[in-house]
């Protein structure tokens, strides 16, 4: 009798990569949109292959976050049932998360989901969360959302043993932010604007070579809370708390049983449990390469991660599509 000792969930293992073919294929039908200037088209062709990639997947699922409610999404609405049959396990989605940079052919569009075990998942409304986040490897509370940019970055540079000179801050390209980018350049960090795509900017803390340390500023809420999957994975520390324009989004959060509608939220609080994420680039960025086309087909860059063992791996996938000619791109 052997004496090797096996992995007693070998399903979660398998299920890790079978989570990247799903976000592979989202990224292949919409890179063929890639700086054509029809987002709409972009997000729908990236939906409808994700959805049908689910179909492949041996789970139960059930997806938490995703395009919005049934009556204001076709497929992979709040709600809607997906897998194969298997596990019991909670789903956050955004197929194509950068619409407006796909379109435009800007960088760092990703196709991006989350697993997690039933209830692991905040059930955030789809509004804005402010947000602030840093990789891994740092002290605990090193950077909080109550603390002025200013205080955030000499307390970062000093974790870092750095001058915050040396700080780069990542956040989306939008008016609302203007008085922070300017409270962090008058600190004497430097900026990088996103177009789109906050997952992306969130987890390129992590990624040594992506030249950010620090995520700041008010994006949408479930990619919030895509983010803390991936920062459970790979470590980091996340904070999250939503912003309200009115009082019906706050009864709404509450309905979605957010009791305390203020509440800070730390990155275990908003993906809890054993957590796998995966995400597939469409168009290069800050840690992951978009589609490349090739005579025969395409080539497609992706990470996987899970927070059971904490591995992470990138994953370059070559796809013949002349064997099943439209298979992705529609």
């Amino acid at each position: 009798m052997s004496d090797i000792k096996r992995d007693p969930t070998p399903v979660d293992r398998n299920l890790a990569m079978e989570l990247v073919r799903v976000t592979e294929a989202a990224a292949l039908a919409a890179s063929a949109w890639v700086g054509r200037g029809d987002k709409n088209s972009a997000d729908g062709a990236a939906v409808d292959a994700m959805r049908r990639a689910f179909d492949t997947v041996a789970i139960s699922g059930t997806v938490m976050i995703g395009e919005g409610e049934m009556d204001e999404a076709p497929m992979l609405y709040i709600g809607e049932k997906v897998g194969l049959g298997g596990p019991q396990v909670d789903i956050a989605v955004d197929p194509l998360e950068g619409t407006s940079i796909t379109a435009k052919g800007g960088p760092n569009a990703i196709a991006v989901l989350a697993v997690a075990e039933a209830g692991g998942f905040l059930h955030a409304p789809d509004i804005y969360m402010e947000k602030i986040a840093v990789g891994p490897n740092l002290p605990a509370g090193v950077v909080d959302l109550d603390a002025s940019p200013e205080e955030n970055l000499r307390e970062l540079a000093r974790a870092k043993k750095c001058s915050v000179n040396d700080l780069v801050v990542c956040m989306l390209d939008r008016d609302r932010h203007q008085e922070t980018i300017r409270a962090c350049r008058a600190a004497g960090a430097r900026i990088m604007l996103l177009g789109d795509g906050d997952v992306a900017g969130v987890v390129a803390c992590s990624q040594p070579d992506a030249g950010v340390d620090m995520y700041l500023g008010s994006g949408g809420a479930p990619e919030g809370v895509l983010a803390a999957a991936a920062f459970r994975c790979i470590g980091g520390q996340l904070q999250g708390r939503l912003l309200y324009e009115d009082d019906s989004q706050i009864e709404r959060a509450k309905a979605m049983g957010i009791t305390d509608p203020h509440r800070k939220f730390a990155t275990h609080e908003m993906a809890r449990g054993e957590v796998m994420f995966a995400a597939t680039g469409v168009t290069t960025g800050a840690f992951l390469r978009g589609v490349r086309r090739t005579a025969a087909g395409a080539i497609t860059h992706s990470i996987v991660m899970r927070s059971k063992t904490g591995t992470v791996r990138y994953v370059e996938g070559h796809h013949n599509l002349t064997l099943k000619p439209g298979a992705f791109f529609g």
